[in-house]
C-alpha cells in the first residue's frame, strides 16, 4: 500500500536482495529539479567489507515497515560486482554512466526533458579530483538535513528530514524544525514551493514570508500524513492541493 515515508524512520532498514542481505539504508541521493530519489546507499556487511553501494529505485520491490526490510530484485552476486562508489564525494556522471552500463536500463537524465544530454565523461587522469560537482543538483540527504530555510523576510529553522512517497519515491515534504523561533514545532514544505537550494550557503530558500510558514498546521513525525492534513496544509499555504 502507498505510503508517506519519513527518511529517518526508514534508516537502519534491511535491504534484501533475492538471495540475501545486503546491507542497511544510511542516506539517498535525490536530484533538487525534480527532487526524486535517484539512489539508495547502502552500507554493505562483512559479505562485501562494509563497503558502500547504490541501488535505485527501479530495484526497489517493496517496504516491509514492520520487518523493517526493503526487497530489492537483485542478486547479491550482481551487487558485488556492481561499479564501486566512494560516497565521500559528488557523484561524477562518469560513475553513474558506468552504473548504468553494468546494470543496463536508461538513465534518468536521458528519458527527462529537464536534463541536458550528457556527453561520455571520461574519468580525471589519477590523482585529480574534481573541485566541484558535475552536475550539483544531485544531492545527498545527509548534506541537505540540517539547512537552513531562508524565507522572504528572514531565516526560519532549518531542514530535519524528508518526507517520501514509497511508490515514485518523490520527495513529497522537506520537514522543517523551526528552531530558536518555535521550539520543537516541525512544519512541512513542498519542495515545489522552494526558489532555489544553495550549496555554498547551506540554505533553502522559499518566496513565502516566515509569520505563514510559523503559523502552518503543526507535523508530528511520529504520525502518519493523512489527505486531511494535506489538505489543510495546502489550504493553510494558499496552494492548489495535487495528490500525486
Amino acid at each position: 500500500m502507498r505510503q508517506l515515508r519519513n527518511l529517518k524512520n526508514l534508516h537502519g532498514f534491511k535491504l534484501k536482495a533475492r538471495d540475501g542481505e545486503i546491507g542497511k539504508l544510511k542516506q539517498v541521493y535525490f536530484d533538487d529539479r525534480r527532487w526524486k530519489v535517484r539512489y539508495f546507499v547502502v552500507q554493505t556487511g562483512n559479505w562485501l567489507l562494509g563497503q558502500e553501494v547504490l541501488i535505485t529505485p527501479s530495484m526497489i520491490d517493496g517496504v516491509a515497515a514492520e520487518e523493517k526490510q526493503i526487497a530489492v530484485n537483485l542478486t547479491c552476486t550482481q551487487i558485488r560486482k556492481s561499479p564501486p562508489v566512494d560516497t565521500e564525494l559528488p557523484v561524477s556522471r562518469h560513475y553513474e554512466q558506468e552504473y548504468f552500463r553494468y546494470y543496463g536500463g536508461e538513465p534518468y537524465w536521458s528519458t527527462d526533458p529537464i536534463f541536458a544530454p550528457t556527453p561520455f565523461i571520461p574519468p580525471p587522469d589519477e590523482g585529480e579530483l574534481p573541485k566541484q560537482p558535475e552536475h550539483p543538483h544531485l544531492r545527498s540527504s545527509n548534506e541537505v538535513e540540517g539547512y537552513h530555510l531562508h524565507t522572504q523576510d528572514g531565516q526560519i529553522g532549518h531542514v530535519e528530514d524528508f518526507v517520501l512517497d514509497d511508490k515514485t519515491w518523490a520527495i513529497r515534504y522537506l520537514e522543517i524544525d523551526t528552531g530558536k523561533w518555535l521550539p520543537g514545532r516541525k512544519v512541512l514544505l513542498s519542495p515545489a514551493w522552494l526558489r532555489s537550494v544553495d550549496l555554498a550557503r547551506n540554505e533553502i530558500t522559499v518566496d513565502l514570508p516566515s509569520d505563514l510558514i510559523k503559523t502552518a498546521p503543526e507535523y508530528d513525525p511520529d504520525q502518519l500524513i493523512s489527505r486531511d492534513y494535506q489538505l489543510a496544509l495546502y489550504k493553510h499555504y494558499g496552494k492548489a492541493f495535487e495528490n500525486e
